[in-house]
């Protein structure tokens, strides 16, 4: 690995750990705070999905020290990340979204794929400097 990719890949580990503070820390209040509306079930549903968005979060940051080691666990968190985001935006397109809504979706549908395509690059590039070294 070169020095600039070492950097790059510094870089997104940082990136990373950072955008992680969002499910982390949603995911949290919601557990502790709970859904705030009558109704037990509710209660209980938004804070086992609290609990669930606190866990991913958590993945990731877990996969921060050897990402280069993660590819899968990586795709299929960031695909269930979208997958969420697409139906949070479904509801939004029949119903509207609050700010705080419209905001998770930037989360889920812009910094989530940034980040997978970021570290697809990453990828690539490690994968090209070991071939080059293979060929010499």
């Amino acid at each position: 690995m070169t020095p600039s990719q070492r950097r790059e890949r510094r870089a997104f580990q940082i990136c990373l750990a950072a955008a992680a503070c969002v499910p982390v820390s949603v995911g949290m209040w919601g557990v502790l705070s709970g859904f705030g509306a009558p109704g037990l079930f509710a209660d209980s549903q938004y804070r086992y999905l609290s609990a669930i968005l606190f866990g991913v979060g958590v993945f990731f940051w877990i996969m921060i020290p050897a990402i280069e080691t993660h590819r899968w666990p990586f795709r299929m968190l960031c695909a269930l990340v979208v997958l969420g985001g697409l139906a949070r935006a479904a509801t939004g397109l029949g119903q509207g979204l609050e700010k705080e809504a419209a905001m998770a979706l930037v989360m889920e549908l812009a910094v989530t794929p940034a980040l997978f395509f970021w570290r697809e690059r990453i990828d690539r590039q490690a994968s090209s400097v070991d071939e080059a070294g293979d060929a010499s």
